[in-house]
Parts: structure tokens; C-alpha cells; sequence
């Protein structure tokens, strides 16, 4: 063989040498891209918070029917697959629907909607510990807080699981619950008197060494928590290797990334849900990428078996409290002077004894719409289990309590005066209304000045509904004729 011929053998040789290694090269490179792929599993986290009873459809919201139709024909939803459904707390005190049945239309609608776990927020106390552990008995779903503790034990409260692990698409998803520390005394406080609310952080660094003992590869935290308390958690969270925190109770919309974890939060109400996808390596153990979005529950078909639902809690409440006792021709306001001059005034006319009636503006939970009003409609106004009480106070102790306050039978304008324009003086001692609420807080005033209310066993509802019957209103003889709108503070 010629020397020329040699060398393009030895070229020809080199060449097909060099294609068969890039060729199995870029074969091992495509195995391992597959294989990659196979190892990277998608998890689909929707989220709500403060749903607070809205499952049915309102001019407030579209209810629990068309957001699951949305979750189902838009978001692709089903169950058994890699979709995780989350509730930030306060879940049940609202319209009549829900609180007349102590949460449990609402529980039952979200079993249906098929929620994994639920944070135990500071309204979940609202029916007594009692009311609680019905609920958790009704629920489908854990109830999850790790800061609530026995005060006597310090040991998780036993009305709360801290943690659960969901195997969501072959991922071990460690879910962690926190509860607002403000339900100390945003709840009534006789209710919570025997836990103690530790902070976030302490409760978290307990807890996630745990979680990771037990084989959870992807950590989230459900908190009854506002923005503020997840904007100071994140640093914390990033570095327990924490993906997300979801928030409640202040009824934010937030979609924000901090130090690394994403935190959200969807308003209320069920008018918005946050949806947040997680691609994750399970090999790797690590978050490949995560899309957080916020939605409003616009345009929804109602899911038939969430409407059933709701339509029989309905025909429920329509049966107990669907009696017309009054009608309005406009709105009014949740936070107007005529609606608190209404509910105030109310007190004084179911007990003429008092003076004065104070109450919270935070005890007065929605607006009434311009029509027929009904009971249920007040229920909803005015949902809690507050009674009201009389006490003895001087006129000075009197105005040292009004701060903050709504009023009736004065006014606080240009001094402070009864409604007849008589001067309220320091030495003279007033027979005054509250809520039991108020007065057991603890930073209550009205406990140091009247160690001995007289507990009058009038729900503080129950007022504002006389007052309403008793003017026989109509579309001829409108509530609104009735009102009082001049402001007193």
C-alpha cells in the first residue's frame, strides 16, 4: 500500500473513530437527559385562606361550587394525582350558612373539595374548644399548628397535629402549620386560656428536624400568618430549607420570593386561590423551578356535587333563619356610621336600663345589601358567640374606655356628651354595655374599673334584630328611614 494510500486509511480510521465515540457521547448525553426528566416530578399546590363560611355564591364571592369548576376544568384538577389543596385558617365564622351551623356546612364542603390540611386559625376557636373538636371530628383533613402548647406541659396542644407528610407524585411533601400568636386575644381569650402561642421561629426550629427525619424531601409551611410575620420568617425558613410559606389572617393578596422561599396568600373569602408549581429532582433532592401565580374565582362552571352540597346547607339555613324582619332600599356599610349607630343603639333598646353601649368595629363582620334583610342576615353581620354585659363606670373611667371603640348614647365630639347633650362628668357613674369579648381581654380596662359585671344573657346580635322587627319596615316604610348616620366620634 502506498504511503498516500496509508494515510487516508489511517484518516478514514480516525474519523469514524471520532463519530462513534461523539455518537455514543451524545447517546449517554440523551440516556441522561431522560433519565433526568424521569426524576423531576411536578407538584401542584391550590391554596385558599380565611375562607370564613363564604361557600356559597354572593355578591361578596363566587362561592366553593365555581371555584372547584375551576379547579377542575381549568386547572385540570383531580384527586390522587400531583395537585395538593391548602387552607390557610378561619375557616368557618361568617355568613349564616356557616356560623348558625357552627362551621360545619363549610367543613363538609371542603371535605368534598378534597383539602389535604388546614392551618388552625384564631376563628377556629370561635365555637369553643368543644365546637374545635367537632369540627377536626367532621373534617377529612388535619388541623395543623406546631406553636400551639399546653401551657402547663409545653407539649403541642391536643387539638393540633404539627406536621403531616403527604406523598404527593412519589415526592414526600413535609406540610408544617403555624397559627397567628395574636389568638391570645383575637380569639375570646377564655377560650385559649390554657395555651401558649410560641413564636414562629422557635416553633419551626423545633419541628423541621423532625419533619426530615421522617423522610420529608420538600418542605411547606400553612400559617394563620400575615405578611409582616412571613416577610421576617423567610430568612429563617431559608435556612431550614424551606420552599413556601402560605399566610392567612390578615386577608392580604401577596406573591412575593424572600431570601429564596415563596410566600403567598390569597386574600379571602374564597374570591382568589393561589396556585404554585413545584418541579422537584427527587434524586438531586432539590427544587428544579417554582411558579407561584394568584387567580380571583372569576368564570367558573359550579362543580354539581360542591353545589349540592351547598344548596342543602341553604335550604338548612333558609328553614331556621330565612324569616324576613325588615327591608332597606340602600346598602349599609359594614363600616358606617349607620351601622354602628344601629347596632349600638340596639343594645340601649333591648336594655333601656344602660347608658351607653361600646363595642369593636372588628365585631362587626359584613354589610347588609340593599332588599329584604332576615335573620340570617344579622347572623351573618354579627357572628360571633358574644354576650353582652352591663357594668358600673364613672364617667372618667367611661371615657378612658372609649378609645377605639364604636358608641351609642354619646358622642365623643367636641367632648364627651350623652345624646341628649348632657355632659358626661368624671364623678358620676354610668351604667354602661360591652361584650364579654371586650371585657376579658387582656389588656381589658373594663375589668380593673368593674371586677363584677352583670352578664345580661342577651347574644349581641340578638338586639340589632328586635330593633329591625320593631319598625315593621317595608318597601313603603324603608329601615333606611330609621337610620342614624350623624357620626358620634
Amino acid at each position: 500500500m502506498k504511503k498516500t494510500e496509508m494515510n487516508n486509511f489511517r484518516l478514514f480510521i480516525l474519523i469514524n473513530f471520532i463519530l462513534i465515540f461523539f455518537f455514543l457521547s451524545c447517546k449517554k448525553d440523551i440516556s441522561r437527559s431522560i433519565n433526568d426528566k424521569e426524576t423531576v416530578r411536578r407538584i401542584v399546590i391550590l391554596y385558599t385562606n380565611d375562607e370564613h363560611g363564604w361557600l356559597e355564591e354572593s355578591e361578596t364571592t363566587n362561592g366553593a361550587a365555581k371555584l372547584m369548576g375551576i379547579w377542575r376544568n381549568v386547572e385540570k384538577y383531580t384527586e390522587d394525582s400531583l395537585f395538593l389543596i391548602l387552607s390557610g385558617g378561619d375557616m368557618w365564622t361568617g355568613p349564616a350558612i356557616s356560623t348558625w351551623f357552627k362551621g360545619q356546612s363549610m367543613a363538609e364542603v371542603m371535605n368534598a373539595m378534597n383539602y389535604r390540611a388546614a392551618a388552625i386559625g384564631n376563628h377556629e376557636f370561635d365555637f369553643k374548644i368543644e365546637g374545635l373538636k367537632e369540627r377536626i371530628t367532621n373534617s377529612n383533613f388535619p388541623f395543623l399548628s406546631a406553636n400551639i402548647r399546653e401551657k402547663e406541659t409545653g407539649e403541642i396542644a391536643d387539638i393540633a397535629i404539627p406536621y403531616i407528610i403527604e406523598k404527593i407524585n412519589d415526592v414526600k411533601v413535609g406540610i408544617i402549620g403555624l397559627t397567628t400568636t395574636s389568638t391570645r386575644y383575637s380569639a375570646f381569650p377564655d377560650y385559649v386560656k390554657n395555651f401558649d402561642f410560641i413564636s414562629y421561629d422557635e416553633a419551626l426550629e423545633e419541628i423541621v428536624p423532625q419533619v426530615k427525619e421522617n423522610g420529608a424531601e420538600l418542605l411547606i409551611v400553612i400559617g394563620h400568618i400575615c405578611f409582616s410575620d412571613m416577610h421576617e420568617l423567610a430568612e429563617t425558613a431559608a435556612n431550614l430549607g424551606i420552599t413556601l410559606i402560605g399566610g392567612g389572617h390578615c386577608h392580604e393578596l401577596v406573591n412575593e420570593k424572600i431570601s429564596g422561599v415563596s410566600i403567598i396568600e390569597a386574600g379571602s373569602y374564597m374570591r382568589n386561590y393561589a396556585k404554585v408549581e413545584i418541579l422537584f429532582d427527587s434524586i438531586a433532592d432539590t427544587v428544579v423551578s417554582i411558579k407561584q401565580e394568584l387567580h380571583e374565582n372569576q368564570g367558573g362552571t359550579p362543580n354539581p356535587e360542591i353545589q349540592s352540597i351547598v344548596t342543602y346547607w341553604q335550604n338548612q339555613a333558609d328553614a331556621e333563619l330565612s324569616q324576613v324582619i325588615g327591608y332597606v332600599e340602600e346598602e349599609i356599610s359594614q363600616n358606617s356610621d349607620a351601622m354602628y349607630n344601629m347596632v349600638t343603639d340596639s343594645w340601649l333598646f333591648s336594655y333601656p336600663k344602660a347608658d351607653i353601649s361600646l363595642t369593636n368595629r372588628g365585631g362587626i363582620r359584613q354589610s347588609i345589601s340593599a332588599g329584604d334583610i332576615t335573620k340570617g342576615t344579622i347572623i351573618g353581620v354579627l357572628p360571633f358567640s358574644n354576650d353582652i354585659i352591663e357594668l358600673e363606670l364613672t364617667g372618667a373611667q367611661l371615657i378612658d374606655c372609649t378609645d377605639n371603640l364604636v358608641v351609642g348614647g354619646m358622642t365623643t365630639i367636641s367632648g364627651y356628651f350623652l345624646s341628649d347633650s348632657t355632659p358626661i362628668y368624671d364623678d358620676t357613674t354610668y351604667s354602661v354595655l360591652t361584650t364579654d369579648y371586650l371585657y376579658i381581654q387582656p389588656d381589658s380596662k373594663f375589668k380593673t374599673y368593674d371586677p363584677d359585671p352583670y352578664y345580661t344573657s342577651l347574644n349581641y346580635h340578638q338586639p340589632t334584630i328586635d330593633w329591625i322587627i320593631s319598625h315593621n319596615t317595608s318597601i313603603n316604610n324603608p329601615l333606611d328611614t330609621y337610620l342614624d348616620t350623624i357620626p358620634r366620634q
